[in-house]
């Protein structure tokens, strides 16, 4: 008699299935008041730019780039609560810009070259880097610097370079990219529900 074909599935499977949420639920374990510090951190500063005119703005790569148009496709368009659209840019989107600065300039001035002609000092930047080491978010924050924005991080590992160049880091506790990469998108899911809630208490003359 043929044997179903789940029976014939390598038993590895299942172990990897137990070994991924046993890891995640681990780096999950590990958050802490820190971390919900720096996401706070962000959500003020956001909230303070959107009631000047200002703008979210946000870069990263390959899943970094994801997360970045994710999070901002949340804000501009709606999160939990029906709204209207919120100021938030992913530097993530446009191929024409960032192939043209990309072969006149090189890759690593795709964002900072975004931030240059589209920042202001109002406005807030996010890099989301795994590594924390990302050449093209480094550029990207020392430009924001000069035009004196806010600059905040989503990071890994030990936070890398750019740690030390924000105002404020979202370091994931873990040195396995794609655990780094589910921590930062649960917490950019956080930063939505949160800015909507102090936009809508502010709009309320209410704090939270």
């Amino acid at each position: 008699m043929a044997q179903n074909s789940k029976d014939q599935r390598p038993s590895a499977t299942a172990a990897h299935f137990r070994t991924t949420i046993d890891d995640l639920r681990d780096v999950l374990g590990r958050l802490d008041d820190s971390h919900w510090d720096a996401v706070h951190c962000l959500a003020q500063d956001t909230l303070a730019s959107w009631k000047q005119g200002g703008k979210l703005m946000i870069c990263g790569n390959g899943g970094s780039a994801a997360d970045s148009q994710h999070i901002a496709a949340e804000l501009v368009g709606r999160f939990l609560a029906d709204r209207p659209g919120y100021a938030a840019l992913a530097l993530t989107t446009n191929s024409s810009i960032m192939t043209a600065v990309g072969n006149d300039y090189g890759f690593d001035h795709i964002f900072s070259r975004q931030v240059q002609g589209l920042g202001n000092a109002q406005d807030v930047l996010v890099v989301i880097s795994t590594s924390g080491n990302s050449a093209n978010c480094i550029l990207a924050v020392e430009e924001a610097r000069s035009k004196g924005m806010k600059v905040h991080g989503f990071l890994g590992k030990d936070g890398g370079q750019l740690l030390k160049l924000v105002d404020s880091a979202l370091v994931a506790p873990s040195d396995h990219t794609p655990r780094i990469q589910e921590i930062h998108i649960t917490m950019g899911h956080l930063l939505c529900q949160v800015l909507e809630e102090l936009v809508m208490a502010d709009q309320a003359g209410q704090s939270v």
